[in-house]
């Protein structure tokens, strides 16, 4: 089933996939990240003013990591606003995503943990650095192939 943002994509012949809709019933699409800020730029043209939240997570171990965008259009006298579901898939080796802070300003903050907890790289990010972790941390925390400094299993410590 197709949603009123992947029709209008088609109709304008973007590049994009339909992931249909989550449990809230809001519209998930799938962009490539060479198209994603040719792309972005067209909901915010088109009202949706407000990035509710940018996060990131690692699809699989080796796979592919995810950058996800929730973008909303706010009116007023509107109490249940129009929202859509953004996923850019890249790959682990060299994930680099352009980023969205130029049009959306909330990005900064959340664009700077993805890349602190998962290394993804937003390319044109003023200020693209760690933000939870200290400099000189090793590795990306929250990728599921990543291996913690001097960790030791339970059933090592005996």
């Amino acid at each position: 089933m197709q949603g009123r943002s992947s029709a209008w994509l088609v109709k304008h012949e973007l590049v994009h996939r339909s992931l249909g809709f989550d449990y809230q019933g809001r519209e998930t699409l799938q962009i490539k990240p060479e198209d994603w800020y040719s792309i972005a730029v067209i909901p915010y043209v088109y009202g949706y003013n407000y990035l509710r939240f940018q996060c990131a997570y690692d699809v699989a171990p080796g796979g592919f990591l995810a950058s996800v965008y929730h973008l909303t259009r706010i009116q007023y006298g509107v109490d249940q606003p129009e929202e859509v579901c953004i996923k850019v898939f890249v790959p682990r080796r060299n994930p680099r995503i352009p980023s969205v802070f130029w049009i959306w300003k909330s990005a900064d903050f959340q664009e700077r943990e993805s890349y602190d907890m998962l290394g993804i790289s937003y390319e044109n990010h003023p200020r693209l650095k760690r933000i939870l972790m200290p400099e000189s941390w090793v590795g990306w925390p929250l990728r599921k192939d990543y291996i913690a400094p001097n960790f030791y299993e339970i059933q090592d410590a005996h």
